[in-house]
């Protein structure tokens, strides 16, 4: 490949977009996980450095002054960002690179960096963000009321995605996600510029 690519993937709370993440990276090996940074406290199962980078607010603030962040956002009271470092670096090399943003970061990414790939998770019905919201029982119901809220502001950025998934059997969600990446590499301008460096080489 002549240069990386990235693929950022969004969703509402509750989507499933994390098991969904896992099960992508297992049928496509290669590719890396961008492990962001945040300020939440871990949730049961999750584990420093391969879910988040966990740190707290003021190395946050700390970090995004010094400008490491390629993209940053608070969401529900928490800080979440992107190694400016690690991207740029994966990029460099060449490589393929997943990322799982809020909306928000969407934005500053695409003002930054070309060469992304843009993809939104959409449940089947609003009902079932709730459901699996509640169904998660790490939250409280006004925690749980906020995402809701906030679910439906991020689905009216949904014009700054080139692909949406509907997440109602997660065999076929994965599966659609795995065809959006194998169809990107096989674009002409993928193709030709691997063949290109391959000459040069």
């Amino acid at each position: 490949m002549k240069g990386g690519r990235f693929y950022v993937v969004s969703a509402p709370s509750g989507t499933g977009k994390t098991t969904v993440l896992k099960r992508v990276m297992k049928e496509l090996p290669g590719m890396v996980f961008s492990v962001s940074y945040t300020t939440r406290s871990s949730r049961r199962g999750e584990k420093g450095g391969v879910d988040y980078h966990f740190i707290s607010r003021d190395e946050f603030h700390d970090m995004n002054q010094k400008g490491a962040f390629a993209e940053w956002t608070e969401v529900h009271g928490n800080y979440y960002g992107t190694s400016k470092a690690s991207l740029e670096s994966h990029l460099a090399r060449g490589g393929e690179i997943i990322l799982d943003i809020d909306t928000q970061g969407v934005e500053q990414i695409q003002e930054k960096y070309l060469h992304g790939v843009y993809i939104f998770i959409l449940p089947p019905r609003p009902a079932d963000l709730k459901e699996r919201l509640t169904r998660r029982g790490s939250e409280s119901r006004e925690m749980i009321d906020l995402r809701l809220r906030n679910a439906s502001k991020e689905i009216e950025r949904i014009d700054h995605y080139d692909y949406v998934v509907i997440n109602e059997h997660i065999d076929e969600t994965v599966e659609r996600i795995r065809s959006i990446i194998i169809a990107e590499r096989c674009k002409r301008d993928r193709v030709m510029g691997s063949l290109e460096g391959r000459a040069d080489g």
